[in-house]
């Protein structure tokens, strides 16, 4: 990719910048106080689709990126998505602005990331400039992506997103990480259920279950992917890597056989961000998480440059 070029420019708007390159454009906006992002659009102006990302679990930035965990993939897409002439706008999860904004943990619901979306969505519908709008969610952000799809939005792109809820995932992951703890996190799950909380987990799953997050997880585990999925009428990909260690291919299954409108590709070889591995040692898999210079899986940015052109026919 070639050199960034940055253009310093006076602005009137102190939420507004731009940075160029010869391939591609990029602008500064805040959509509102809890959303800042980056519109990426080629560098020649054109009534181009317009893809927005939207981020997994955890503190995660536009970029892909978290505090211990920098792949820049997500940037790396929207990038090389404009040097095929598709816009795209990525955006810091409100997670961000929770201090600044004296937002509780305990305060936060899986609904806040949807209704955010759906604000983004808004917006650029507003704006009027767009051939299409599309959400494109990676992990849980595939789930928020499929509650967030309404009259604003054309089409949907799951990349390495759940088919079950998130309960029955957690389960199965620590089943495999953990054995002997896989019946407490059932256990556990099944008492927040009931109850609305849950005391009964061992101190190590504390990350899952302590109390300032139980309100988030229970407003997440009522949402059933596949369910909610099958609901959509708009055209619909689901784009999953056969190297993925944190999400199986069958559950890129599940929503492929629940969404009547849906194509499902698995990449080959491409692991949770989208890059290529073919060693099957997961630490290789895991310490591309940390190499933001290692290049995408080749065949992932003509995957979805292939679904959003096609979109037009």
């Amino acid at each position: 990719m070639k050199e960034k070029l940055l253009l310093l420019i006076i602005l009137l708007s102190t939420n507004f910048a731009l940075a160029q390159t010869e391939s591609f454009r990029e602008t500064e906006i805040s959509i509102n106080k809890f959303i800042d992002g980056t519109l990426t659009q080629p560098a020649v102006n054109q009534n181009e689709a317009l893809v927005i990302f939207i981020q997994g679990s955890g503190p995660t930035d536009r970029n892909g990126n978290q505090s211990m965990m920098k792949s820049d993939f997500a940037k790396k897409i929207t990038h090389q998505l404009a040097e095929q002439g598709i816009a795209s706008f990525r955006f810091d999860k409100r997670i961000f602005k929770m201090n600044k904004l004296k937002i509780k943990e305990e305060d936060l619901r899986f609904e806040d990331f949807v209704e955010d979306v759906q604000s983004i969505t808004a917006y650029f519908k507003e704006r009027g400039e767009f051939s299409k709008i599309i959400l494109a969610g990676h992990s849980e952000g595939s789930l928020i992506g499929i509650l967030a799809a309404n009259e604003n939005t054309d089409a949907l792109i799951s990349l390495a997103g759940a088919g079950r809820s998130i309960d029955e995932i957690v389960v199965d992951q620590i089943g495999k990480q953990a054995p002997g703890l896989k019946q407490n996190t059932r256990e556990s799950f099944d008492e927040l259920i009931e109850k609305g909380s849950t005391n009964s987990y061992e101190p190590v799953l504390g990350s899952i279950f302590r109390p300032s997050v139980q309100p988030y997880m229970l407003s997440w585990i009522q949402y059933n992917p596949a369910e909610e999925i099958a609901k959509l009428e708009i055209p619909v990909i689901i784009i999953q890597g056969t190297a993925d260690i944190q999400v199986d291919t069958s559950e890129a299954k599940i929503l492929h056989e629940a969404a009547p409108n849906s194509n499902l590709v698995l990449l080959q070889d491409m692991n949770h961000v989208f890059r290529e591995i073919r060693d099957n040692d997961a630490l290789v898999n895991t310490k591309s998480y940390n190499e933001p210079k290692r290049p995408l899986h080749p065949n992932l940015i003509p995957t979805l440059v292939e679904f959003v052109k096609n979109l037009d026919n």
